[in-house]
């Protein structure tokens, strides 16, 4: 089954997940905007005129809340494409079971709908960014490529994740733990340059850092990205998306019976 052909119903579900987030509530998909909003505030004005911390090497007083925003954000989109991935198959068995989905590409529903989310966010940040006199340059321009690399690597590992966790039930846990390990392991809300030698040299191996540093050093910094960074994370990506596509042909009939 082509993917071209699933696209539409994809589509759909991508639809469906951004509505039943908030479903019961009286506000709805409005949600998906005060969340943005209330991690601009915190980032922006709380960490940067309340509590007045600066990047290192900086004086603008906005520095370290656009480090936070420019790290947090991709990463929160990496972790939750990622982990609620790797529970697709167990959460929508029961739409598994009524409607014949290509399990395949079933799980790049949730790439889509966060990436709606990525999107929203960012509108907003930089819409704040415009009101705080923030410098606009064309390095910009790269944040699609490295959101395309990293949602590659997302959707791959989360997809590998997810037929894993079919038959290791207890992956999911392990999964959480991991990623939260993950965020502090990776300098998001803190700069790398304060590592030691060894452990800063050591990073490169990060898959987080190559994303999360290509986004501080496009928005915090105004410059292109490591290009070897960038390589790594498509590099990568298309490896783990290689494996995934052999483990669902060599799986995808056990991984029905089991769910």
């Amino acid at each position: 089954m082509s993917l071209s052909s699933q696209l539409p119903l994809l589509l759909e579900f991508a639809r469906r997940d951004l509505w039943e987030k908030y479903s019961g509530s009286s506000l709805g998909a409005i949600w998906s905007v005060i969340f943005p909003l209330v991690t601009v505030f915190i980032f922006l004005i709380i960490f940067a005129n309340i509590m007045g911390v600066r990047l290192p090497g900086t004086t603008n007083v906005y520095s370290y809340g656009i480090y936070l925003v420019a790290g947090i954000i991709p990463w929160m989109t990496f972790s939750s494409v990622v982990m609620r991935s790797s529970t697709v198959y167990l959460d929508k068995k029961h739409i598994i079971s009524k409607i014949h989905v290509d399990l395949n590409s079933f799980p790049l529903y949730i790439a889509i709908s966060e990436s709606m989310i990525f999107g929203i966010t960012f509108g907003i940040v930089f819409a704040f960014f415009f009101v705080i006199g923030y410098e606009f340059s064309m390095v910009l321009l790269m944040m699609p490529i490295i959101f395309m690399a990293q949602q590659l690597l997302a959707y791959a590992l989360g997809s590998i994740l997810g037929i894993l966790v079919i038959f290791l039930r207890d992956l999911r846990e392990t999964v959480s733990v991991v990623f939260q390990l993950w965020f502090w392991l990776t300098p998001i809300v803190y700069v790398a340059e304060i590592l030691p030698t060894t452990v800063e040299r050591i990073m490169v191996f990060n898959p987080a850092f190559w994303f999360v540093d290509s986004y501080h050093q496009i928005i915090s910094y105004g410059q292109l990205p490591d290009p070897l960074f960038l390589g790594l994370l498509f590099g990568f990506g298309f490896v783990l998306l290689l494996l995934k596509q052999w483990m669902m042909q060599r799986l995808e009939r056990d991984i029905r019976d089991f769910i």
